[in-house]
């Protein structure tokens, strides 16, 4: 073997001895059968969970819009229209109406005044920082600011400040002892490993005091918070022009792509200097048809997002968690290898849930992932938190 075959060989040993191997074996939609449950004490010896399909705890469909017939319709509409890609870069010949559709329904939404759509949520936030940033402009972000807003800040070659967590304080001092003429501030509304809220209202009004543009990831906010219009909304901040969104239409749209949304002159500033825009190809039509229709389901059933919220409440109650902002409820449960174990044998019982380890989180805060879908009845939930539970309780988990 040569030089570099041997250090993946490396590589691939040292995650199997943290535990934080990863994998992308797929699941089919009628996975069954959870496992032998003896070891665990039956718990729910009458639970649905343990007889029907393997129940999903994991996956970010918070809204059950993924596999709803009307956006499976929309999608097969747009693929007879238009075909199966947009076939070019956006700034080319990939527009497609489609593309116009969804993005005034992302505005109309989330009452921004533009919005401009990516092939998702990654490329969106990669654009939007390149695109504003360079060496006259400070990027300032939160601690826990997801990977694709950790590499957008990378890429954009601007100085770069990091602040602790919702540390509004060391915020406000970085921006004030700043000697760049421009600031960019990047928070998520819901942050998705803790699935904390961020006080996007005070961040707000910190960066209008202090002449920054803030950027609020809304990839967990979307279709959750302020009656699914996003955080941003709730806080009255829809339109200022000092405050831009991202999104992504992979979770709550139950679609694929991702948005930035803001000022008509941001949206025109990323079509002619977004390279994750410009050099991409156009988001497939049928995706865009599909988070197109979601975002007016969104809008005209207000259940599906308070769904969301009895269902996060219910999963924190039965767990005695801290009931978190949105859909994700966080279970901290200590190393990686623990971690694993537990989600290995949840997925035996017939239960997935979320496993996010380093470099996710940093070692030693490990934690199980649970989403409160809104089409999850009280019976699985409270059948799949009382094998939870159960699992915790154990002294020993194997990996």
């Amino acid at each position: 073997m040569g030089a570099m075959q041997d250090w993946l060989a490396d590589q691939a040993r040292v995650r199997g001895l943290r535990g934080i191997v990863r994998g992308t074996l797929s699941r089919p939609a009628d996975a069954g059968a959870a496992g032998d449950t003896a070891a665990l004490g039956s718990p729910t010896p009458d639970s649905p969970i343990l007889d029907s399909p393997i129940l999903d705890l994991a996956s970010n469909d918070y809204l059950g819009l993924a596999t709803d017939p009307r956006l499976q319709a929309a999608g097969i509409a747009a693929v007879a229209r238009y075909g199966t890609g947009a076939r070019s870069s956006r700034v080319v010949t990939g527009t497609h109406p489609v593309h116009a559709e969804l993005e005034a329904a992302l505005a109309a939404l989330t009452g921004q005044p533009a919005a401009l759509a990516f092939s998702s949520g990654y490329t969106a936030n990669l654009g939007i920082l390149t695109a504003l940033g360079g060496p006259g402009t400070l990027i300032v972000r939160d601690e826990h600011a997801h990977a694709s807003l950790i590499d957008g800040a990378r890429l954009s070659r601007s100085p770069l400040e990091v602040f602790p967590h919702q540390d509004l304080k060391t915020l406000e001092r970085l921006l004030a002892q700043r000697s760049q003429p421009r600031a960019v501030v990047v928070i998520e509304s819901i942050y998705s490993v803790l699935g904390d809220a961020a006080d996007v209202a005070a961040t707000a009004d910190l960066c209008a005091r202090h002449d920054a543009l803030l950027v609020v990831d809304e990839a967990h906010g979307i279709g959750v918070a302020g009656g699914g219009r996003g955080a941003v909304h709730a806080a009255g901040l829809a339109g200022a022009g000092h405050v831009a969104v991202t999104a992504t239409l992979s979770k709550a749209l139950g679609a694929q792509g991702g948005a930035v949304l803001g000022s008509a002159a941001l949206r025109e500033h990323l079509v002619n200097t977004a390279r994750s825009f410009i050099f991409d190809t156009g988001l497939a039509p049928c995706a865009a048809a599909a988070a197109a229709e979601a975002c007016r389901i969104v809008a005209a059933e207000p259940g599906r997002v308070e769904a969301v919220g009895r269902n996060a409440a219910l999963i924190a109650g039965a767990l005695g968690l801290e009931r978190a902002a949105g859909a994700v409820q966080s279970v901290p449960v200590g190393p990686a290898v623990r971690a694993a174990g537990l989600a290995a044998r949840l997925e035996e019982a017939g239960v997935l849930v979320g496993c996010f380890r380093p470099p996710s989180v940093p070692d030693g805060i490990s934690r199980l992932r649970l989403t409160a879908r809104a089409d999850l009845s009280p019976e699985q939930l409270r059948a799949a938190a009382a094998l939870i539970r159960t699992l915790l309780s154990l002294t020993e988990v194997p990996a």
